[in-house]
C-alpha cells in the first residue's frame, strides 16, 4: 500500500494537515488500511525531505499545514499512469501456509484449508452486506464512492481465494490417488525407490507425504 502517494492525492486537493490527511484516507478507503498520526507525519517528513510537499503556515486552530509541491505533483501523475508492478508480489500469508503445511508432520493440510475457507466466506459474505448497505443510498461524494470500490475489490478478492481454496483441496486429493511409482521418491544414488511398508496403498503412501488423512476419509471438493 502507498501511503506517500495516497497522501500526496490527498494533497492534490488543497492543504491538510497530519491528523485531517489520516481521517481523509481512512474515510477514502473504509478503514480497510487503518493509519496512525505518527505514520503520517514520518511520510510527510520524507516527502517534505524529497521536495514533494511543503509546510504552508498554520490554520486557525495553530495545525501546521502541508501542501503539494509541483515535484509532488509530477510524481502523482507518474503513479496514476504507471501500473502496478506485479513482477515481485507481495508475500500473500495464506499462500506460504499451505505450502509450509504440504508434508509438514502433524498437519492434516484438508483441515487447514477448511477452516481457512470457512473464514473466507464469512469475510466476503460480511463485505458483500457492507456493499448491499453502501448502495442502499445514491453515494454522494467521491468518499462514498472510493469506498464502494475498495469494497468491491475485496470482494473479488475474496471469492478468488474460496476458489483458489476449491482447487487446493481438489489437487490435493487426485495427488493421493495417483498411482504408488508417480508419488514415491527415489534415492538420488541408485535411483531406487524408498522402502515403503509392503501393503501400504497408493492413497496412503501419498497421504503421509501430503501430510493428510488417507483418501477413503477426504471430503469432496468444496465441502464445507
Amino acid at each position: 500500500m502507498s501511503i506517500r502517494h495516497g497522501l500526496l492525492a490527498l494533497l492534490e486537493r488543497g492543504p491538510r494537515y497530519g491528523s485531517q490527511l489520516r481521517t481523509e484516507f481512512e474515510s477514502r478507503t473504509g478503514s480497510t488500511w487503518p493509519l496512525n498520526v505518527g505514520q503520517v507525519y514520518t511520510t510527510l517528513s520524507r516527502l517534505e525531505r524529497d521536495g514533494m510537499v511543503a509546510q504552508g503556515g498554520e490554520d486557525e486552530a495553530g495545525h501546521t499545514l502541508y501542501v503539494i509541491t509541483q515535484a509532488g505533483r509530477t510524481e502523482l501523475k507518474s503513479w496514476f499512469r504507471t501500473p502496478v508492478d506485479r513482477a515481485s508480489p507481495p508475500r500473500d500469508e495464506l499462500a506460504i501456509k499451505l505450502a509450509m503445511a504440504v508434508g509438514a508432520p502433524g498437519v492434516d493440510i484438508r483441515e487447514v484449508i477448511q477452516s481457512q475457507r470457512r473464514h473466507t466466506i464469512k469475510a466476503m459474505q460480511d463485505y458483500t452486506r457492507l456493499k448491499a448497505q453502501a448502495l442502499e443510498a445514491v453515494p454522494k461524494d467521491r468518499d462514498e464512492v472510493a469506498w464502494l470500490l475498495v469494497l468491491e475489490q475485496l470482494i473479488f478478492q475474496t471469492e478468488a481465494e474460496a476458489r483458489w481454496l476449491d482447487h487446493c483441496e481438489s489437487r490435493l486429493i487426485r495427488l493421493s490417488m495417483a498411482p504408488l511409482h508417480e508419488a514415491t521418491p527415489v534415492r538420488e544414488a541408485t535411483g531406487e525407490p524408498t522402502d515403503d511398508p509392503p501393503d501400504a496403498t497408493p492413497g496412503e503412501a501419498s497421504g503421509e507425504v501430503l501430510g493428510r488423512a488417507p483418501v477413503h476419509e477426504a471430503h469432496p471438493p468444496g465441502g464445507r
